[in-house]
């Protein structure tokens, strides 16, 4: 057995950012030699950030990623640390017949080895995701590599993401090809329950390669996409031998005794390359590079480390931290604005705010109406003492009645006139200060069409935009239960929901509970079901065909939405995508 300090750099990348990101890698790879690594990965497509989406079709963009590692190479050399060999995601260019305005081939997914000043070796992802939030045969084309490169004794192979998620491909000829560990880069989005399946699915991968597997994640927030790191470690076995933290940037080492390589593969310094037929019906390239043929000499290890797992609701809001401070921090914005309205939406929504940027960086609007009662006033007010956000009230009566003198609005249209004053001015202040406003939708009003275009939609990013209303209350309340003072006021979460835009409304005169609605919405538009699949599974048809209906009409509001945290399988945005021209209804 041979030993091997490997140092998983789970890193938080910016799209677009290629000389910051080298930056990084340069600093963490540092860090890593500073630590003793004798190997360290960063997760895919680091260098350009990750999903790219139609940039990787531009040359120039392609171009500055394949000059720079070369370049951050070379640079790794002359700082004195071109012996620490560093596994790293680029785009790359495939030397293929090119794609129409691709004049310098088809772009590759890619990962690269870097080792004393050069490039030793490229492989490139072999299966293409096409599904949920991924849709890259539109990018890349596939992959047919598995480097192979002999590293103090030990044969360690790559592979890219997807390729560990389907059957064949290079991780299929591991085995085979006889490798001792199996690196893995990935840029792995959040979604709830994401981290029990990623843990079997490396722990089956392993056994089917005979070798252990190290799984390394990007962290961070992009767009609506949040990866949530959780790198991981696991023997030939399966057994998980250690384990990163989630949502948080770390540089995660962890030494482990693999199998010494066979004498061969040939003269030190000669590749060898060998052809193997996999699973998929494809032809995959073994391309073995040799780095370093001694073992190093023996050395205490340091002790694995499993870092503690977050609970199913402390891993969602930490997701929508994570997403609400890197879209702030990402796009250059110093300060957030929302309507506060004593609600149960926005006082999670500010909550949210606070805890990823400081309170001292969220400003908030009461923006009372005449219909607006005396505990929505008092609760806002309370949730601002509690955090210390900064508030500002802005009546909206005489607003809504200058309006109203112009043009004689009655039933929903006045209604809506109210968001829509509201909507204005968290705009107009936004464009006076600078802060980025933040709707306030959850995506049971979302999926139901139970907000105001240009009112209460307005904004430039939702935090809660994939939470359903349910889970809304559950997050404030575990927020509530947390150490310190509870942020949230108690009759924020308890009182019944109404949007106020007439006397004593409540959200129940137009919406079935909540806990009633949810879990419809689920199996509509998460599950995907049809109308008779629903009634099947127990849903009241009359309920189904009006729940339906309200969905089905309110595509073209969701199409105008903000961009906001993915924490579901099937979110608003990304995942689900319908025409909003669409005569299609569901019958029985």
């Amino acid at each position: 057995m041979a030993q091997l300090r490997i140092a998983l750099a789970q890193t938080n990348p910016v799209v677009g950012d290629i000389a910051g990101n080298a930056e990084t890698l340069v600093e963490w790879t540092r860090r890593a030699a500073g630590r003793g690594a004798h190997l360290v990965v960063f997760p895919e497509m680091f260098l350009t950030g990750y999903p790219a989406e139609d940039l990787v079709l531009r040359s120039s963009f392609a171009e500055a990623s394949i000059a720079t590692l070369s370049e951050v190479a070379a640079r790794l050399a002359g700082e004195g640390l071109g012996d620490l060999p560093v596994v790293v995601g680029y785009l790359d260019r495939a030397d293929l017949a090119p794609r129409v305005g691709q004049p310098k081939g088809a772009p590759l997914d890619a990962a690269a080895v870097l080792y004393r000043g050069r490039v030793v070796a490229k492989s490139a992802k072999h299966h293409l995701p096409n599904y949920g939030v991924f849709d890259e045969y539109r990018y890349f084309v596939r992959g047919d590599r598995l480097p192979i490169f002999r590293l103090h004794g030990v044969d360690v192979a790559v592979a890219l993401c997807e390729d560990l998620w389907q059957e064949g491909g290079p991780v299929s000829v591991v085995a085979e090809a006889g490798a001792g560990l199996l690196v893995v880069p990935n840029g792995s989005p959040y979604e709830t329950n994401k981290d029990d399946v990623r843990l079997e699915l490396c722990a089956r991968r392993a056994r089917e390669a005979g070798c252990a597997l190290a799984y390394v994640n990007m962290v961070g927030g992009q767009d609506e996409l949040v990866f949530d790191g959780d790198s991981l470690v696991v023997d030939a076995s399966g057994a998980l031998v250690a384990r990163a933290s989630q949502f948080r940037e770390e540089l995660f080492v962890t030494d482990l005794e693999l199998p010494e390589a066979a004498a061969e593969p040939g003269e030190p310094g000669e590749p060898r390359h060998e052809a193997y037929d996999a699973h998929d019906g494809t032809v995959i390239t073994v391309e073995r590079v040799l780095l370093s043929a001694a073992p190093v000499e023996p050395y205490e290890p340091e002790p694995p480390v499993v870092a503690e797992r977050l609970d199913d609701l402390a891993e969602i809001y930490q997701a929508l931290v994570t997403g609400v401070r890197d879209y702030v921090r990402k796009n250059g914005f110093k300060s957030v604005i929302l309507g506060l309205s004593g609600g149960i939406d926005s006082a999670l929504t500010a909550t949210i705010a606070a805890d990823a940027i400081g309170p001292e960086r969220v400003h908030t609007v009461l923006m009372p109406s005449r219909y607006s009662s005396d505990h929505s006033i008092t609760d806002a007010e309370e949730l601002v003492r509690r955090q210390g956000v900064h508030a500002q009230v802005v009546p909206i009566a005489d607003i809504v009645s200058a309006f109203e003198k112009e043009i004689g609005l009655t039933g929903l249209a006045a209604e809506n006139l109210q968001a829509r004053v509201r909507g204005m001015l968290l705009m107009s202040l936004s464009n006076e200060h600078g802060h980025l406003v933040l709707t306030t939708g959850n995506k049971s009003e979302l999926a139901t069409g139970y907000s105001t275009l240009y009112g209460d939609s307005a904004g430039g990013y939702a935090p809660i935009k994939d939470v359903l209303k349910s889970v809304v209350w559950k997050l404030s309340e575990w927020r509530n239960a947390q150490p310190g003072r509870p942020p949230i006021p108690e009759n924020s979460i308890t009182k019944e929901p109404s949007a106020e835009l007439r006397p004593d409304q409540r959200d129940t005169d137009s919406l079935p509970p909540y806990e009633v609605l949810d879990a419809l919405l689920r199996d509509y538009v998460e599950g995907d079901m049809g109308r008779d699949e629903l009634i099947a599974a127990g849903h009241d048809p009359e309920l189904v065909t009006k729940v339906i209906r309200l969905v089905d009409l309110a595509e073209y509001k969701r199409r105008q939405y903000p961009p906001g945290p993915k924490i579901t399988p099937k979110n608003f945005g990304r995942d689900r995508r319908l025409p909003i021209t669409n005569r299609w209804r569901e019958r029985l």
